[in-house]
């Protein structure tokens, strides 16, 4: 069976955060000590917050599954970046990740078109993504697609305190 993608319900949060604490570490979690890294993923994917996020009906997630297991998410929603240019509207991708056995067959592509036809179809003005400093790949990726960047903010991971990008993707900024 091929994989496929379909819009996840609250009854997928344990698959979510298996899914989400798997593919963060698997990025990741060679960058942290042990400890931070615990304290990040204690925080950040468990079953009870992706539950609050896949009921709300401000946010969206699409999971990819192949033969049944998730493999690759993408997660949308209101834009929550500390950027002094977000509107009230503007939409943001918060989350897209394919695990390594799944990359490189297009599906990351598939996922965002997803979130932003999403986002753009709820009335976001702009699309918001963070991006980690060192991620270039993922950098080169979201250029193609229009991102530019537009500033920058740190994202903490236990006591580790990261550089993120800041991108947006729509109208010009005044």
């Amino acid at each position: 069976m091929a994989p496929r993608i379909r819009r996840a319900t609250p009854a997928d949060a344990g698959a979510l955060a298996a899914l989400a604490e798997a593919s963060f570490v698997e990025a990741f979690g060679h960058l942290y000590p042990p400890e931070d890294l615990e304290a990040f993923l204690r925080g950040a994917y468990t079953v009870e917050r992706q539950r609050e996020v896949l009921g709300s009906p401000d946010e969206a997630v699409w999971l990819l599954e192949d033969d049944g297991a998730a493999v690759g998410y993408v997660h949308a929603g209101p834009c929550g970046l500390p950027n002094p240019a977000v509107a009230p509207a503007d939409g943001e991708v918060k989350r897209m990740y394919v695990l390594a056995s799944h990359q490189s067959g297009g599906w990351g592509g598939r996922l965002m078109d997803l979130a932003e036809q999403w986002l753009l179809a709820g009335g976001a003005p702009a699309i918001w993504i963070g991006v980690w400093s060192g991620n270039h790949g993922a950098q080169r990726v979201y250029a193609r697609r229009g991102y530019v960047q537009v500033g920058e903010h740190t994202f903490p991971v236990g006591r580790v305190i990261d550089r993120e990008f800041t991108l947006r993707r729509g109208p010009a900024l005044a």
